[in-house]
């Protein structure tokens, strides 16, 4: 299985050429040489100019995609009072206090792709950090993510919204949706993103911003992009 698999990514990558795409042509390439049965996704992978240790050139944020991301994201609100009942009608699929914190510490529970939480709730939830953390799912004020307005921050991830951080080597990963999506919606979520990238740049970072970007989808070869418009723009 390995060996045919092998062979149908190489014949992938064989059709990506050594030079830097546009990202109208490469949007279109991503989806004309995947080869697996599924519906991949389509992710951007972004080597920046800075250096995560420092935290004035920290680069992280929020977008919302224009097109989501062909899935419904599994959303956990940890409040109490009114708000939990704010939640439910706002189409989380799992609503509480206390009892949700109870059940993520005993059963290292971890069923969601989102977690939103009400300030007076994280107190509790921040003896949550070893089970959420290392997941990226430890609610935060600057992502949204920790707010008395539920409903809204509710709807935004389901409606798509995406969070995007620097790791420690200064890539960032991000999906922006799937191979089956028509692509100029591909090619606008991506663009989203890019420009949120961009304008998310730390006034410390010195040098070339963007280094490169990947465009690919889950299983297939990766497709570089040229990176000159993205170091040209005003932030």
């Amino acid at each position: 299985m390995s060996r045919k698999q092998g062979k149908k990514y190489t014949a992938a990558a064989a059709q990506v050429e050594r030079k830097p795409y546009a990202i109208e042509q490469a949007v279109p390439l991503v989806q004309k040489v995947k080869f697996a049965k599924f519906d991949e996704t389509v992710e951007l992978h972004m080597r920046l100019g800075v250096d995560p240790k420092h935290a004035d050139q920290m680069v992280r944020g929020t977008i919302v995609l224009p097109h989501g991301l062909g899935k419904s994201k599994k959303v956990l609100v940890i409040a109490s009072g009114d708000k939990i009942r704010e939640a439910q009608e706002a189409g989380a699929d799992f609503v509480g206090g206390e009892e949700m914190v109870a059940k993520i510490q005993s059963e290292n529970w971890t069923d969601y792709d989102a977690v939103v939480a009400t300030p007076d709730m994280m107190r509790s939830v921040g003896r949550l950090g070893k089970v959420l953390g290392p997941r990226g799912l430890m609610p935060n004020p600057k992502t949204g993510t920790v707010t008395v307005d539920v409903a809204t921050a509710v709807k935004e991830v389901k409606a798509g919204k995406v969070e995007f951080r620097v790791d420690k080597t200064g890539v960032i990963h991000v999906p922006v949706g799937k191979t089956s999506f028509a692509s100029d919606k591909l090619l606008e979520n991506a663009n989203t993103l890019l420009q949120a990238v961009v304008k998310a740049k730390p006034s410390a970072a010195k040098g070339k911003y963007v280094r490169s970007v990947t465009i690919c989808s889950t299983m297939g070869p990766g497709v570089p992009l040229d990176v000159t418009p993205y170091n040209l723009k005003a932030v």
